[in-house]
């Protein structure tokens, strides 16, 4: 927070080292020609005097009126505050040039003091007005500026956001999995099973994809589908003979997804599936790559008269996913069909 304020520090400094000088030496050339040089050396000095008020004006009503008042919607306090500043820099403004800047370059007899603070007129024309046109183009600059860094700072704190929210999606595999499938490694070495080590490192696969793998922005398809076959694998355990698992897979080019995308739903289909009904279950998994799209469908058997607005938050998980890498450019299907539920996801073959 710290650097990002003193970044700010620094672009406004830049800026007006920029504007102040860019301001002065357009009046300069504006009056350029229509003087003679005698006259025309007057004029400059004249311009950089109102120049100098001109700065110190500008800068108090951004940063003191506008943003102590008119930011906090002090309105009358705003517009009074800010007719007399305008007075009392045009005066103090004239104060100098006649008491302190003419002496020095022209012989002219001084205006006393109640004159230049009652000459209204004058104060406006002079000296009033060039201070509200420069202050005006300004602040609309600022304005502009923090604008667009408030704009930047706003995406940058969604995008921060919206990653934390990601990371924590990608590290919420169901914690039952992890329970059932040590519970039937255990299970396993107790009766001495050659499948035990072959289980355990299909596990260790799964948290090793997850932990480092499952943290970078895209990974292959044909990873993704080997942790889902190492997945299914370890979950075949719970269910024996009662689950049957088909697979159709076309990987005729290696697009890349988003990892954990397709994992998700297949950890879901298992979840609200085999895990809710005591019956045969059968899952179907299709995947087909092409040069222009990535193509997942996924079908369980389930109880027909499940609800599927209540698929828990790995469906809802996975659109949030798509909407923050892909935006609007993929299809996301939902539907039930008797006992059947089915998902189908459609993303572009490469997205940045």
């Amino acid at each position: 927070m710290k650097i990002e304020l003193d970044n700010t520090i620094k672009q406004n400094i830049y800026f007006q080292l920029f504007f102040w000088p860019a301001l002065f030496l357009f009046a300069v050339v504006r009056n350029y020609g229509e003087y003679d040089p005698s006259e025309f050396t007057d004029v400059v000095i004249y311009n950089f005097c109102h120049w100098i008020f001109q700065i110190i004006g500008a800068n108090f009503m951004y940063y003191i009126l506008f943003r102590r008042f008119f930011d906090r919607k002090k309105y009358f306090k705003f517009s009074l505050y800010l007719l007399l500043s305008l007075y009392i820099i045009s005066v103090i403004n004239r104060i100098f040039i006649v008491y302190a800047a003419e002496p020095f370059f022209i012989s002219l007899p001084k205006d006393n003091l109640l004159s230049i603070f009652t000459d209204i007129n004058y104060l406006l024309s002079h000296y009033t007005f060039p201070v509200i046109s420069s202050t005006f183009v300004f602040i609309s600059i600022m304005f502009f500026v923090r604008y667009k860094d408030e704009k930047q700072q706003t995406m940058k704190l969604l995008k921060e956001k919206t990653e934390l929210e990601l990371k924590s999606l990608k590290s919420q595999l169901n914690p039952h999995f992890l329970f059932n499938t040590l519970n039937n490694i255990y299970s396993l070495s107790l009766s001495s099973s050659e499948k035990t080590s072959e289980s355990i490192g299909r596990l260790s696969d799964i948290l090793d994809y997850i932990l480092y793998k499952g943290q970078k922005k895209w990974v292959s398809i044909a990873d993704e589908l080997t942790i889902i076959n190492d997945y299914i694998a370890l979950e075949s355990l719970r269910y024996n003979e009662r689950l049957r698992i088909s697979r159709n897979t076309e990987l005729d080019f290696s697009n890349t997804i988003p990892p954990l995308l397709y994992l998700t739903l297949v950890e879901n289909a298992f979840k609200h599936g085999a895990g809710k009904t005591m019956y045969d279950v059968e899952i179907k998994i299709a995947v087909k790559t092409t040069k222009e799209y990535s193509f997942f469908r996924i079908e369980n058997t389930c109880e027909s008269t499940y609800n599927n607005k209540n698929t828990g938050i790995g469906i809802q998980n996975i659109e949030r996913q798509l909407r923050h890498h892909y935006h609007d450019n993929f299809s996301f299907f939902i539907s039930q069909e008797k006992n059947t539920f089915i998902v189908e996801i459609n993303t572009p073959a490469a997205y940045d």
